[in-house]
């Protein structure tokens, strides 16, 4: 029995010295300063993420409508006489001056002759409707011809009583043409009407559009962009890059270790936003313009992480935005 326990003892002593001696030799591994695996372990996890520049400039909202190109100065031509037309000198599209004779008509009567009375056009302007042909016989309540006065072109939109409260005279527009791919035209609201269609619930409005090198004609279809608030020298960062949580309204700042400037970390922003227009986010507080950002690879990060910038994102304002 003596030799049995003396046996049990001996196997116990030689268990604890193997467990003691691995566990010293671990310790003393991890504790090598020369051991790569050690540093491996010790090193923070680094996230991938692409980071943009926040920047200064300007934003702007709009409302879009669409309606069609009209001429700003329409004037129907008559007759003073009553007689058959005797003679047609322009064409439709083509260009007449004020005072310019548009139209001959004869009064004669049978068995008397006299003398033609010439019409002339009473703006200067371009042709655009002539219902009447030489030898008809009008009237002085027959319109001859229509004149599309100046270059002045008008764009008739119909708004929404939602609407109503932003509309206001000379607000500035953008307007797009199919026509013109690419091409943007300056414009402002002229006219706004009194009263609301009460079947449809809109408002008439009209806009000036410059045509200076005649490219928009009357007849067109054109798309316009109201602008109703526009903001100058504001911070501004894509929408995708704050994220919300819990109540917070939060961007990731990105910037370098304080202990070790190789090496680049996050700092969680607290911001306060603006108006969104098109994915660009105005940022009222929190962020200052060039402070570089995450844009995307942020949603498992927190305060402090260590980051790896594979990609940097034009920033807005060298887009134009």
């Amino acid at each position: 029995m003596k030799s049995f326990t003396s046996t049990i003892f001996a196997i116990c002593s030689l268990l604890f010295v193997i467990c003691f001696s691995g566990c010293t030799e671990k310790k003393e591994t991890e504790n090598d300063p020369d051991n790569p695996e050690a540093d491996a372990s010790k090193q923070a996890s680094v996230f991938a993420v692409t980071s943009t520049t926040a920047v200064k400039g300007q934003i702007q909202d709009y409302i879009s409508f669409a309606g069609d190109i009209i001429s700003g100065t329409t004037v129907d031509t008559y007759a003073e006489t009553a007689g058959k037309v005797a003679a047609v000198y322009v064409t439709i599209g083509q260009w007449v001056n004020r005072g310019q004779n548009i139209f001959a008509i004869d009064p004669s009567r049978p068995g008397m002759d006299f003398q033609w009375s010439m019409v002339t056009a009473p703006i200067s302007g371009t042709i655009v409707s002539q219902p009447v042909k030489s030898g008809t016989t009008i009237n002085p309540a027959v319109p001859l011809v229509r004149i599309a006065g100046g270059g002045a072109l008008e764009i008739r939109l119909y708004v929404a009583e939602r609407f109503i409260s932003k509309m206001a005279l000379n607000l500035p527009c953008e307007v797009t043409l199919d026509a013109w791919p690419g091409d943007i035209f300056s414009g402002s609201i002229s006219e706004i009407s009194p009263t609301v269609d009460p079947a449809s619930r809109t408002m008439e409005i009209r806009v000036n559009v410059r045509n200076t090198e005649s490219k928009l004609k009357a007849g067109m279809f054109a798309k316009v962009k109201i602008i109703t608030e526009r903001k100058d020298n504001i911070v501004k960062i894509p929408v995708s890059a704050m994220l919300s949580r819990f109540g917070e309204q939060y961007v990731y700042v990105v910037e370098k270790d304080s202990e070790n400037p190789e090496i680049n970390i996050v700092t969680k922003r607290n911001v306060i936003p603006g108006i969104n227009i098109d994915g660009v986010l105005e940022i009222r507080e929190g962020l200052l313009p060039d402070e570089e950002i995450v844009l995307r690879g942020q949603t498992l990060l927190s305060e402090g992480a260590h980051v790896n910038v594979v990609e940097r994102v034009v920033p807005l304002g060298e887009k134009g935005i």
